[in-house]
């Protein structure tokens, strides 16, 4: 690969590490799985960025995305346990951080109790803003899957959120 090929990726990639870790993080729920997630999509997508001269990727940021999530799900599918380690438990919040880590600690246990796919679907299409063609293509199936499964996902998710955001909510009075 030429080195302007290899400045265009690196380029490419420095833009988009920040987007695809905060993908990653809502998908894995946790931040060293997410920046592996990130490293072996860059690494997928660093492969096919110019496998053939002239075969360029129409979309890379699309592609990139696409990759990180089929990533996911293929990691999550080939997993035997959905067991968590936890060497030593995380340090408490700061006062002024409590908030804002109560409500990422929320959507990370509502994120968590969904099926992988489902939750795929909920990151995409509500937390990255895709439309629900863009989210069917990018997961490889219909577009009534992807609006069947959100409603379903959001129906188990929306009684988590609203009770963890009642109790972050301050008193107006």
């Amino acid at each position: 690969m030429s080195t302007g090929h290899l400045g265009e990726f690196e380029e490419f990639a420095r833009a988009r590490t920040p987007q695809l870790h905060r993908s990653a993080w809502l998908l894995c729920g946790d931040r060293h799985l997410a920046e592996d997630l990130v490293q072996e999509t860059l690494a997928k997508v660093y492969v096919r960025w110019h496998r053939k001269l002239g075969a360029r990727i129409d979309n890379p940021a699309a592609y990139a995305q696409t990759t990180l999530v089929r990533t996911f799900l293929s990691a999550r599918r080939r997993r035997s346990s959905g067991e968590l380690p936890w060497a030593e438990l995380p340090e408490h919040a700061g006062p002024d951080e409590s908030a804002d880590s109560d409500l990422r600690l929320a959507l990370q246990r509502a994120l968590a109790g969904l099926a992988p796919l489902d939750r795929a679907v909920l990151v995409l299409r509500y937390l990255e803003d895709l439309s629900v063609g863009e989210v069917a293509e990018r997961l490889g199936v219909s577009p009534g899957a992807v609006r069947n499964r959100s409603m379903r996902a959001l129906e188990r998710v929306r009684p988590l959120l609203d009770e963890s955001l009642s109790v972050t909510r301050k008193d107006p009075a």
